[in-house]
């Protein structure tokens, strides 16, 4: 594959993932993707910060759907329902790669470095998705709250999709999970 060829964010990223099953996190260096992707290191650090930054890929596209579908939704939606729209927003971008998921999660479970990277990238998303909700009018604890919300219904629709078979919808599973946590916010005690 020479250097001209498109999509090296792309190639460095299934580079990456390859040479984190074969040989482990660890025992990857950047130069060893770079040269598996037919790239240079050089080119790697015009696109990504290090070698973890690799498996997330997708961080910067999705936060940016998630915030202009929060800003898009009508104005009449109760914060939740605005939330919801911003992660449906992000779900196509996804919902297709099933199998690669599912190998980026073992990846990233084995290795405690990029477990912290991952709870990293959900706690950025949901500061993103609590500003956007400020920025329509929300008040900052309740912003904060549902973005929480929001975020745990992602993280948990997120993990059923990989967990279960390819054919299952994304979008479904975060509906489910919605309605999930809508009903034990419901059976709740009142004080």
């Amino acid at each position: 594959m020479g250097r001209w060829m498109p999509d090296a964010a792309g190639r460095l990223s299934r580079a990456a993932l390859e040479l984190y099953e074969e040989r482990g996190f660890e025992d990857t260096t950047v130069a060893e993707i770079a040269e598996r992707a037919g790239l240079t290191k050089r080119t790697f650090f015009r696109h990504f910060p290090d070698k973890r930054e690799v498996l997330f890929p997708l961080s910067a596209r999705i936060h940016q759907a998630i915030v202009d579908a929060i800003a898009a939704a009508p104005a009449d939606l109760p914060p939740l329902a605005v939330v919801m729209e911003g992660y449906d927003a992000a779900v196509d971008m996804v919902n297709k790669g099933h199998a690669q998921a599912r190998r980026r999660r073992a990846v990233i479970v084995a290795n405690p470095e990029l477990q912290e990277r991952q709870l990293t990238k959900f706690a950025a998303t949901s500061a993103v998705v609590a500003e956007a909700l400020c920025e329509r009018g929300v008040a900052p604890r309740t912003a904060f709250l549902t973005a929480a919300a929001g975020a745990a219904a992602w993280r948990a629709a997120r993990e059923c999709w990989v967990d279960g078979a390819e054919s299952q919808d994304l979008h479904a599973l975060l509906r489910e999970c919605v309605a999930d946590l809508k009903a034990e916010v419901a059976a709740l005690p009142t004080p």
